[in-house]
């Protein structure tokens, strides 16, 4: 239990993916690894990265809970505090970040294609059969936020879905759980989740509103998670339809 709490807190968590925003890159019930030691370094989201992230507001609803008998619960908040059991009111969703801060993000340009900074994007991660969006937006994303969508675009309720809100659909970095580097489980579909290759270089992006350089460092925790059962840290994140949106349920064995 210990060795459990400190790996979630520090290392590296899993989460359990119930449903398909995110197909094909991640199917419904793959488990997936997410890096939350990097940050703690300074490492921040960048373009292209697979992450978690707690609801902004808004974005999920509550569901209803019922409450175990007295002992029941103790033991059973217990065992969530540390990561063995999943919890019934945290909230997590899991998207590819497509804008950075200082970014503008566009749908879509002659070819039907997203830009960031005029600069279009090939997105063959992207669903079979979906566009790019059936949602037009153009959006300047502010300093410390992030644009953010779903591999299934027609199903997904992620940033265009909260155009309306302060932020124009954007999320703080702060809200950032960790990065999804590789999907551990089922091992038939066992791999990793790179930044794709038309987000590399950051030069191409770069405009004058937005001259930060995009890194891409492997995680940190690349060796850690080869030795920790993932059944010591699994958490379930769901992400529901894009007339619902997206939500995540927590740690859990």
């Amino acid at each position: 239990m210990v060795l459990a709490l400190l790996i979630k807190t520090f290392f590296v968590q899993a989460f359990f993916i119930p449903s398909g925003s995110m197909q094909q890159t991640i199917g419904i019930g793959d488990r997936v690894l997410v890096d939350k030691l990097t940050p703690w370094f300074g490492a921040e989201p960048e373009r292209g990265e697979v992450v978690v992230f707690r609801d902004p507001g808004g974005w999920l609803g509550r569901k209803p809970k019922s409450d175990p008998p007295p002992v029941i619960k103790q033991l059973k908040q217990g065992l969530v505090y540390v990561g063995l059991l999943p919890s019934d009111d945290e909230q997590d969703l899991i998207k590819r970040v497509i804008g950075v801060g200082g970014d503008t993000v566009v749908c879509c340009d002659d070819t039907g294609r997203i830009t960031v900074n005029g600069v279009p994007l090939d997105e063959p991660y992207i669903y079979p059969g979906d566009a790019p969006s059936n949602v037009p937006f153009s959006v300047k994303v502010p300093k410390g936020r992030l644009w953010v969508m779903g591999d299934h675009r027609g199903d997904s309720s992620d940033s265009r879905a909260h155009q309306d809100s302060p932020h124009q659909g954007t999320i703080s970095e702060d809200d950032v759980v960790g990065r999804a580097f590789t999907v551990a489980w089922p091992v038939s579909r066992w791999k990793g989740l790179p930044v794709p290759s038309t987000f590399e270089g950051a030069g191409k992006f770069a405009n004058p509103g937005n001259a930060a350089a995009v890194l891409s460092p492997v995680p940190v925790v690349m060796g850690v998670a080869g030795a920790v059962p993932v059944i010591l840290v699994r958490r379930r994140v769901r992400s529901r339809p894009r007339d619902q949106g997206c939500q995540a349920i927590p740690p859990g064995t």
